[in-house]
């Protein structure tokens, strides 16, 4: 098994949570700010002590600070964990070192504070520039700070201080129009940012948005709409010189997501902090969502990582089981070389046929390519009908296996 090179690192706190949103976050109120809160420094220091429990390998090449809106941290808390993972794993010379940022969180001076810090690379959680959209939401920024913010970034990547910035956008909206989606695309590209990450809403079960839904008030796009929207979104950056390397991510030449990619891959990666998921030496794990379990979890550390996951699957081949390389796989451009991926999970052959009996439809309409060993997704049709693709694979893994999904037919180990 190959040591990770990357590292993952939850900040669960929020302002205050989206409308949208099932992640583990705990939210503090409009006011809170990390320097101040009781509450952030314990979690603080829950997470120095996963860090320093870790086994440890070679230096990372990618860091990424998700959430949660991480920068309710100071530019000096972010230091102090950057810190933790150079004396635990060191960093690799040009490593990507990327932080989230929510538009109403920073100012400018506060930007100069991360970037000083190690931050090299920033995700701008921006989703709408329509103030009514926002609010909607539940989102504490507007347009114009979505603009300033996109400004401050852009000024820093100019002169050099910051490698790469991206700007995640929502698509799919209730009550969203074709007319609307494209001026939010203009909008988008007007800002110049490097890389673009453009999702689907997805109603996620608990969330205040499920609820509207049930009560019949979340007039969302219809089914036909959302894969023109998708289509529309791909014909407008493209045009703007954007390459489409993942179903939901764009980048200017030079500016993909290393970090990203290696989710894709199925490479493995370490994940700290309250309800990270981890894959490293080829066993996945995923920690308990909440604080008190996270920190219940901490004081009894699984020997083989220095974690103590919610749950764990047996090692697989890249730290990732055969359906899940499967699906990741076929989320990006280039695809996925199934003939190996099936070598490497010992999957008999002849099941591969079986799928592609079953996905003929969809290799007819030329929405699945089959060139050789590799499957990939015509860009843009079958990555807008990608869900589709997913969903007849997804079913036909587990038909394999109804009681133990996770386990294939095999071929004879050599």
């Amino acid at each position: 098994m190959i040591d990770p090179r990357s590292a993952y690192v939850h900040i669960p706190f929020c302002h205050r949570r989206c409308f949208y949103c099932d992640f583990p976050v705990v939210p503090l109120g409009d006011r809170a700010d990390g320097s101040t809160s009781g509450s952030v420094a314990a979690y603080l220091e829950l997470l120095q002590r996963e860090i320093a429990s870790c086994p440890g390998g070679p230096p990372l090449a990618t860091v990424y600070f998700g959430g949660g809106t991480p920068s309710m941290l100071t530019p000096v808390q972010v230091e102090g964990l950057l810190e933790a993972l150079g004396h635990r794993f060191g960093l690799a010379e040009g490593a990507e070192v990327s932080l989230e940022l929510d538009p109403a969180s920073f100012d400018e001076a506060r930007l100069a504070g991360y970037l000083a810090a190690g931050i090299n690379r920033v995700s701008l959680g921006g989703q709408s520039f329509d103030d009514g959209v926002l609010a909607d939401l539940g989102r504490r920024h507007r347009g114009a700070d979505l603009r300033e913010a996109a400004g401050w970034l852009r000024r820093a990547l100019r002169r050099g201080e910051l490698a790469s910035w991206s700007l995640d956008l929502i698509q799919g909206l209730p009550h969203q129009s074709a007319a609307h989606w494209d001026g939010q695309l203009r909008q988008a590209i007007a800002l110049e940012p490097p890389h673009l990450s453009v999702y689907d809403l997805i109603v996620e079960p608990g969330t205040v948005f499920e609820r509207r839904r049930q009560r019949g008030e979340l007039a969302l796009p219809p089914e036909d709409l959302a894969a023109d929207l998708m289509e529309q979104t791909w014909a407008r950056l493209t045009a703007a010189g954007y390459g489409h390397y993942e179903i939901s991510n764009y980048a200017l030449p030079g500016h993909a997501s290393r970090h990203n990619r290696v989710y894709w891959s199925g490479a493995g990666w370490w994940g700290f902090g309250m309800g990270a998921t981890s894959a490293p030496r080829g066993r996945r794990s995923s920690h308990p969502r909440t604080r008190a379990a996270y920190a219940e979890a901490l004081a009894a550390p699984a020997p083989e990582t220095g974690h103590a996951p919610e749950t764990a699957t047996t090692p697989e081949p890249g730290g990732m089981p055969f359906d899940e390389q499967l699906l990741v796989g076929l989320r990006r451009r280039e695809g996925v070389n199934l003939q190996r991926l099936a070598r490497q999970h010992h999957l008999d052959p002849s099941l591969l046929e079986d799928l592609r009996r079953r996905l003929a439809a969809y290799e007819q309409r030329q929405l699945l390519c089959i060139e050789g060993p590799r499957w990939r997704l015509a860009d843009p049709d079958g990555l807008a009908l990608s869900n589709g693709v997913l969903r007849e694979m997804l079913a036909w893994w587990q038909e394999l296996e109804p009681l133990s999904p996770r386990t294939p037919r095999r071929a004879a180990a050599p």
